[in-house]
């Protein structure tokens, strides 16, 4: 996930490999999920911080579209490009910083209280 020519060979259905890690960590979730529920509380914590609300609000359509937007045209996602910053590439580096704009963005501009 940290190479986006593979995760843009994956979005074009060129290349299954992702699509198997995705459903390795899938199943793993559906699984472990409802084990994890059954517990009182976390390992280390003293409770679950579980979401609240089910309604989808336009924020969230909003995030998500962008979310995909900028997966399917770059083939980078905030995790793998954080990690591909130590590579040292411009364009991650461009992306990076466009990810921590828009950020900030949406805090000054939604999130004032």
């Amino acid at each position: 996930m940290t190479r986006p020519e593979n995760v843009l060979a994956f979005l074009r259905l060129e290349d299954p490999g992702l699509m198997l890690t995705m459903g390795g960590a899938m199943a793993v979730t559906l699984l472990g999920y409802p084990l994890v529920r059954r517990r009182g509380r976390p390992l280390l914590g003293a409770r679950f911080f579980l979401p609240t609300r089910s309604d989808i609000d336009p924020h969230r359509l909003v995030g998500a579209a962008l979310f995909g937007l900028g997966w399917g045209l770059v083939g980078l996602c905030p995790g793998p490009a954080l990690t591909g910053l130590a590579g040292g590439s411009p364009s991650v580096l461009l992306f990076v910083a466009a990810m921590f704009a828009g950020m900030f963005a949406y805090h000054r501009l939604f999130e004032r209280k």
